[in-house]
């Protein structure tokens, strides 16, 4: 692959200023003005306790004997376990552009009006993976998904009160096994089903570290009606990945987690958009949980 040219680092330098630094959040600045603006808002007229329309994110039944336990943030303190996980996997790990942190945790402003799912070793008690969460009424008091800072998602929008989206999740380098992310899976169905939400939408980030050509060849394979939404639900990169100018001829099997998206009955809305801060491609999918495939419905839903 070393011999494959990086067209990327043209792109970025007309994109980006080369001695900015400033962060993916920071260079959409008319979306995060009115976001600020709704979290100025929400901040001056409410509580510390939750409104009547929140809807509590469901307990998850593990067993003490079990080597982990799956179950969600109750105190900031927890929220902070998952930030300190999320910043040791992109920051330290993969090399993401993340906002510098004293307590080395990953936070932006959507953390707040998200549900923070985690799993523990029972053993250690450590934080060894994570999601998050943001549901279509915490979604509607933060005024915007965080999707839509990477896409235009026009084409969802009658979609967004059946919405849940899901993010920022990881494991640690040691419990990347199916065990840990069929945990986490797990967790968001049954939050999914106990809160009657009909939709999960999130972004599967590829890493590109050859400098896109496995991101472009993959964009290419999923580019078919089996992987793809149908046509009204697409959504459109506001940066997109030029597959164009990079090998997408390259035989690519899906990462873990896409492939494991795809089994479950998710379907990929489009191109993928290049996000520069943790230079990844990321292939937006959208999962209705009618249309999880059998197999699977057991485990994810607690199906009989």
């Amino acid at each position: 692959m070393s011999d494959l040219p990086n067209p990327l680092s043209s792109i970025a330098d007309s994109f980006l200023n080369k001695n900015s630094k400033k962060t993916m959040s920071e260079r959409i600045a008319p979306l995060h003005k009115i976001i600020k603006e709704k979290i100025t808002r929400i901040q001056q007229n409410s509580t510390s306790k939750k409104s009547g329309n929140t809807v509590e994110a469901p307990a998850v039944q593990t067993s003490k004997a079990a080597p982990i336990s799956v179950s969600w943030a109750r105190h900031q303190d927890e929220v902070k376990e998952a930030q300190r996980l999320r910043y040791k996997v992109f920051a330290e790990e993969m090399g993401a552009n993340l906002k510098p942190s004293k307590e080395g945790l990953d936070v932006d402003i959507f953390d707040s009006f998200c549900d923070h799912l985690i799993v523990r070793d029972n053993e250690t008690l450590k934080v060894i993976g994570t999601y998050r969460a943001l549901p279509p009424h915490q979604a509607k008091q933060m005024g915007c998904l965080y999707s839509d800072s990477e896409f235009d998602l026009t084409r969802l929008r009658h979609l967004r009160h059946k919405i849940v989206e899901v993010g920022r999740s990881c494991v640690h380098r040691d419990y990347r096994s199916g065990g840990v992310i069929m945990a986490l899976w797990s967790g968001l169905g049954q939050y999914m089903k106990k809160n009657q939400y009909e939709v999960m939408l999130g972004c599967a980030s590829v890493q590109m570290g050859d400098g896109g050509h496995y991101a472009a060849s993959l964009a290419k394979m999923l580019n078919n009606e089996q992987h793809l939404t149908s046509i009204e639900y697409r959504v459109f990169p506001r940066l997109a990945l030029p597959i164009e100018e990079l090998n997408s001829s390259l035989e690519v099997e899906p990462p873990a987690l896409i492939k494991g998206y795809l089994r479950l009955g998710a379907k990929v809305c489009g191109n993928p958009a290049w996000d520069p801060d943790f230079n990844t491609a990321d292939f937006l999918t959208m999962l209705r949980l009618d249309d999880i495939h059998p197999r699977y419905a057991k485990h994810f839903l607690g199906n009989n």
